[in-house]
């Protein structure tokens, strides 16, 4: 009866006879700000042919929609004011956007440290208490990474306040907060970011088409991509009739607390070296095994477990269960899983001992556990202990080899080339903004020689799709990361600083050093109140004609004069400075941590710089400021061929402008880079 009236309502109200609703993207919504210029696109969908207009301040545009149902017009607003105003979109039903503000609009987009949220930054209690502002509005896009264009994107206006703000973007909101509050106009943020992908991800197929390996790459991984379920399927049913047919099946834990409890009596565990494989006399290479480690936690935090597992595992954190994995969920890469991070909660942490106890299911052979385990920032390789929870009976080495092979994991749907463009950004598209401020590359950061490359890409593709011209493109150089080195070394973050670095030759971009910013052991430092202001800086030099200093120095000459390198300077205007170095460096300042500073050339002005001859071998320099130059020198070196600056993850560093702007990392040689070969 269900089906049979169903196709009664059908045949009762043909498709041709249904009226379709005007309809708007969530981007053209209540509280917008729609930029200050001549052609503002407002668009949508309704009826194939049918007339719709759009009024805003006594300015009234029509259209018509075309055959498919898509309409857009063009509004004119370089001379508005800013409202509020009321928009009206008319056809055969009316549609009333409110609170619409007129002003500038800025698209904010990257991985983590874009989307890094405001409640959780330096200060952040004060900074969302005093921001309450009705002219700052942020549409925060949700993450979606689609294989096809998307029409649309899931989001909405938010004026800032402290009921609000805490979950805006930190770089984006204090970009925002010093454009507002230095054109007294209302500022409007679109933040489109997601962590950890790569910038190929948020370029359109077509532009990755344009370049051979970048091509080919992305089709390799939708290929992949697209094959995966089938093959995944293939993987499930073969190893679940593999293992009934040798009686193989994971048997239920009695008592889990025996094994990941906290008071454990382990005298007849066994010790396991990882990473490695599990492996030990008495240890069972088929049935299931326990693993277990103390970690000791010093500030009750969250902590993120990484766990590269090529088995079949559950995770125990203080004998609660965290996360399991089985044959039939098993994502593989070959043999590898990378686990996690899972996070643990700060209220499932213990200040001082936690246990960590992993069980794992061995159908077939030991498992094996291939790279570092972590707890956070904290290394869990080493000893382990291990214990037989029941075993298998052996078989021979045929019947194990037949065991299916799990498939080549496909690629996560948000670092496939093109994904999050489709997904994330053409969704945007053709809303008016006035430019865009970008911090991502650290998943670009092994392969920083290609980014030389991929980055230019991205934005020359970005302003091709928008039709604005050479909109501002402003971007967040890398901040210094991991482990300071005492000696001089290569370095992919350098590399892909490098990389930032060289698309300032396209027009109108520009770059906020922040190697000053960063903390050793936080991939996302605290301080965001200074990188967006660093951005802010910059638009406001630029785009709005502020006399504010916006560049640190920017290397520009090398001479050599006998045994001197001499260097001169962009942007050194007021002379060089070198900063004061402090006694300690921050390595985590969520937790407080910091280390003491170990200076590289103690007798030297500045820090940061080496030196090399023709043998290519680095060593610390001498270096000191002669005006708007550098004179840099080692007795090591009595022939220097070239110089390299904060050329390493994470450097010591102090050259700056008469500002406080720190000086862009640089080299002057041409030496080969360690990513040269690395590809997407």
């Amino acid at each position: 009866m269900k089906t049979c009236s169903l196709f009664l309502a059908v045949i009762a109200f043909p498709t041709g006879l249904l009226q379709a609703d005007i309809t708007l993207p969530s981007i053209i919504s209540d509280h917008m700000v729609l930029a200050k210029v001549e052609k503002v696109p407002i668009w949508g969908k309704a009826d194939p042919e049918e007339n719709v207009s759009v009024s805003l301040q006594g300015q009234t545009v029509s259209t018509k929609a075309d055959d498919a149902g898509r309409w857009s017009v063009s509004l004119n607003l370089k001379d508005s004011t800013p409202g509020p105003f009321e928009m009206r979109v008319e056809g055969e039903n009316q549609l009333t956007i409110s609170d619409v503000l007129v002003g500038e609009v800025w698209l904010a987009s990257g991985q983590s440290n874009m989307g890094w949220i405001l409640k959780n930054t330096n200060n952040a209690d004060a900074e969302i208490a005093a921001s309450g502002n009705s002219l700052i509005r942020v549409f925060t896009v949700k993450s979606t990474a689609a294989a096809t264009p998307q029409d649309d994107v899931e989001g909405k206006w938010v004026m800032a306040s402290p009921d609000t703000s805490g979950w805006f973007s930190a770089v984006g909101y204090f970009f925002a907060r010093m454009l507002q509050k230095e054109l007294q106009v209302p500022v409007g943020l679109i933040n489109s970011s997601w962590g950890g992908t790569p910038s190929e991800a948020w370029t359109s197929a077509e532009a990755m088409d344009s370049v051979p390996d970048l091509k080919a790459a992305r089709e390799r991984q939708v290929a992949v991509f697209q094959a995966y379920p089938d093959k995944h399927k293939a993987y499930v049913d073969g190893m679940g009739a593999w293992i009934k047919t040798h009686s193989r099946e994971d048997k239920p834990v009695a008592d889990a607390a025996a094994f990941a409890g906290g008071d454990v009596n382990t005298d007849d565990w066994v010790s396991v070296t990882l990473p490695g494989e599990v492996k030990a006399p008495g240890l069972t290479e088929g049935g299931a095994v326990w693993l277990r480690k103390d970690v000791e936690i010093t500030t009750k935090e969250t902590v993120g477990l990484t766990l590269p597992i090529n088995g079949y595992d559950s995770v125990y954190w203080n004998g609660k269960l965290l996360a399991q994995t089985t044959y039939q969920d098993f994502p593989g890469t070959g043999f590898v899983r990378r686990s996690g991070p899972y996070s643990i909660p700060k209220d499932s942490v213990n200040v001082g001992k936690n246990v960590l106890a992993i069980r794992l299911y061995q159908p077939v052979g030991p498992t094996k556990i291939p790279a570092d385990p972590q707890a956070g920032y904290t290394s869990l390789k080493g000893e382990w202990l291990a214990k037989t929870e029941y075993e298998f009976p052996p078989l021979d080495a045929a019947t194990l080899a037949a065991a299916p092979e799990p498939p080549v994991n496909a690629p996560t749907p948000q670092s496939i080339a093109g994904f999050l463009f489709q997904g994330m950004i053409n969704p945007l598209i053709p809303f008016a903004i006035n430019g865009a401020i970008w911090y991502q590359g650290e998943s670009n950061a092994g392969r920083a020689y290609q980014y030389q490359t991929a980055f230019p890409l991205l934005i020359k593709d970005w302003r091709a799709q928008w039709k604005q011209g050479d909109f501002p493109f402003y971007f967040c150089q890398l901040a210094n990361y991991l482990p300071k080195k005492p000696v001089p070394a290569e370095s992919a973050w350098a590399e892909l600083r490098e990389a930032q670095s060289k698309t300032l030759s396209l027009p109108n971009t520009g770059q906020a050093v922040i190697i000053d910013l960063g903390e050793s052991k936080d991939i996302h430092p605290r301080n965001k109140k200074d990188v967006g202001e660093r951005l802010a800086r910059i638009a406001l030099a630029k785009d709005y004609g502020k006399s504010v200093p916006y560049s640190g120095p920017v290397f520009e000459a090398l001479t050599i004069n006998e045994n001197q390198a001499i260097l001169t300077f962009q942007h050194a205007e007021g002379g060089l400075v070198a900063r004061p170095l402090g006694e300690t460096y921050d390595v985590k300042t969520f937790t407080g941590e910091t280390a003491p500073l170990v200076r590289n050339s103690p007798t030297s002005q500045l820090e940061g710089f080496a030196i090399c001859g023709e043998d290519k071998v680095w060593v610390w320099a001498y270096a000191k400021i002669d005006g708007e130059k550098v004179i840099v020198t080692s007795e090591k070196v009595p022939n220097p061929v070239a110089v390299r600056y904060a050329w390493a993850d994470n450097p010591t560093c102090n050259l700056a402008n008469a500002d406080g702007l720190p000086a862009s990392p640089f080299r002057t040689d041409d030496f080969p880079l360690t990513t040269l070969d690395k590809k997407f």
